[in-house]
C-alpha cells in the first residue's frame, strides 16, 4: 500500500499516459499525411481531366476562331452560332471546377497535417517533461503548397470571353448581314479561344518543352504584330514580344477606328484592317510593305504554294498559302512569314539546290513536301 502511494506521488503512470498520447498523435499525423497524398493524387487526376476537356473545347472553338488551323466558317456555322460547342464547353467548365476543388482540398489537407504535427510535437514534449518547440505551439502552420495556382485575371478573362461569346451568339439573327455576322462571330470566337489557350497554359497542361516552344512562337508573333501596329500608328510602346496591356490597347484602338468588335485579340477582320492601314499610310512604309509582300508571293510561287498574282497585295488567300507552307515545313502556323519560316524555307531551298537535274520550282516543291513531314507542324 505504501509502495502504491509512493508510486502515485512520484507519477509512475505518467510515462505510460505520455506514450499513449504520443502514439495517438503519431497515428493522427500518419492519417493526415495519407489524406494529403490522396488529395494530391486526386488533384493530379482532376488536372489531367481538365487538360483533356479544355483541349477538346479549344479544338472545337478553332472551327470558328481559326487560331490554330486555317478554317473557313460557313453560313451554317454562323447561323447555328456554335451549338456544337455547348457540350465541349460544359465538359471543360465542369472539369475546371473539379480541378479547382481538388486543389483547394490540398490546402485543407496541408493545414490539417500541420496541425497534427504541432500536436505531436506537444505530446512528445509532454512525455519527456520538456517544452514543445515554439513552432508547435500554434494551431499549425502549413508549408506552402507546391500546387500551381492560376492567376485570377486569367480566369476572369475566360469568364468575360464566355459572356461576350454568348452575347455575340444572341446578336446574330436571320436579319443580320452575312459579313457583319461573320465578323462579329469570328471576333468573339478568337477572343474566347485565346482566353482558353492562356488558361490551358497557366494550369500546367503543357510540358516544359511545349511551354518553351509556345512562348517563343507567341513572342515572335507578338513582336511582329507590335511592329505593324507601330507603323500603322496605334502602338507607341517597346517592341518586346509581350502581349501586355499596351499591345491590347493598341489592338483595341485599331478595332475602334474600324468600327470592329473591340476584343483586344487579332481576328480576321482586325488583321485585314491593320494591313489596309499599313498600305494607306503611304510613303516608305507602304512601299516597303508592298515590296515585302511581293517578295513573299514570288517565293511562294517558286515553291509551288502560290498561283496568284505577284502584286504586293496581302489577301486571305496569301495568308492561307503561307500557313500551308508552314504546316509542310513543320513550323508554327502563324500565317505570317516569321524568322522560323524563313529559316526552314532557306534550308529546304539549300537542299533543293543540291539536285541540279530538276527545275527550280519542281525541286523546291518536292523538297518542301517530301523532306519535311507535314504532321510535325506545330500550332502557335
Amino acid at each position: 500500500m505504501a509502495a502504491l502511494a509512493v508510486c502515485l506521488l512520484a507519477g509512475c503512470g505518467n510515462a505510460d499516459n505520455g506514450n499513449t498520447a504520443v502514439q495517438a498523435a503519431e497515428a493522427k499525423v500518419t492519417s493526415k499525411q495519407k489524406a494529403l497524398d490522396d488529395a494530391k493524387a486526386s488533384a493530379t487526376a482532376a488536372t489531367a481531366q481538365f487538360c483533356s476537356s479544355s483541349a477538346a473545347y479549344i479544338t472545337a472553338l478553332d472551327r470558328y476562331g481559326d487560331v490554330l488551323n486555317q478554317t473557313a466558317p460557313t453560313v451554317g456555322d454562323v447561323t447555328t452560332a456554335g451549338r456544337d460547342l455547348k457540350q465541349p464547353s460544359a465538359d471543360a467548365v465542369s472539369a475546371g471546377e473539379a480541378a479547382a476543388s481538388a486543389h483547394e482540398a490540398i490546402g485543407t489537407a496541408e493545414q490539417e497535417l500541420a496541425t497534427a504535427e504541432a500536436e505531436l510535437a506537444k505530446a512528445r514534449a509532454a512525455a519527456t517533461g520538456g517544452t514543445a518547440p515554439a513552432t508547435a505551439t500554434a494551431s499549425g502552420s502549413p508549408t506552402p503548397s507546391s500546387t500551381p495556382t492560376v492567376p485570377g485575371e486569367v480566369v476572369t478573362r475566360v469568364q468575360q470571353a464566355e459572356s461576350d461569346f454568348a452575347t455575340a451568339q444572341a446578336g446574330i439573327s436571320d436579319a443580320t448581314p452575312l459579313r457583319a455576322a461573320s465578323v462579329q462571330f469570328n471576333a468573339a470566337a478568337v477572343a474566347l479561344q485565346m482566353a482558353w489557350l492562356q488558361l490551358y497554359a497557366a494550369t500546367g497542361c503543357l510540358t516544359d518543352a511545349q511551354q518553351e516552344k509556345a512562348a517563343a512562337a507567341v513572342h515572335d508573333y507578338t513582336a511582329a504584330l507590335q511592329q505593324d501596329l507601330a507603323e500603322a500608328g496605334y502602338f507607341t510602346g517597346k517592341v518586346d514580344g509581350v502581349y501586355g496591356p499596351t499591345t491590347v490597347a493598341a489592338v483595341e484602338a485599331l478595332q475602334k477606328a474600324h468600327d470592329l468588335p473591340v476584343t483586344g485579340s487579332v481576328d480576321k477582320a482586325t488583321e485585314a484592317a491593320l494591313r489596309a492601314d499599313l498600305v494607306a499610310k503611304g510613303g516608305a512604309t507602304a512601299g516597303a510593305q508592298v515590296a515585302s509582300t511581293a517578295a513573299v508571293q514570288q517565293t511562294l510561287k517558286l515553291a509551288g504554294y502560290w498561283d496568284g498574282p505577284v502584286d504586293g497585295q496581302w489577301t486571305d488567300a496569301l495568308t492561307e498559302a503561307v500557313t500551308t507552307l508552314q504546316k509542310d515545313l513543320g513550323v508554327p502556323t502563324t500565317g505570317k512569314v516569321d524568322a522560323a519560316t524563313v529559316s526552314a524555307l532557306e534550308k529546304a531551298i539549300a537542299t533543293a539546290k543540291e539536285t541540279p537535274t530538276a527545275t527550280v520550282t519542281s525541286t523546291v516543291t518536292s523538297t518542301v513536301t517530301t523532306t519535311v513531314s507535314p504532321s510535325s507542324s506545330a500550332a502557335p
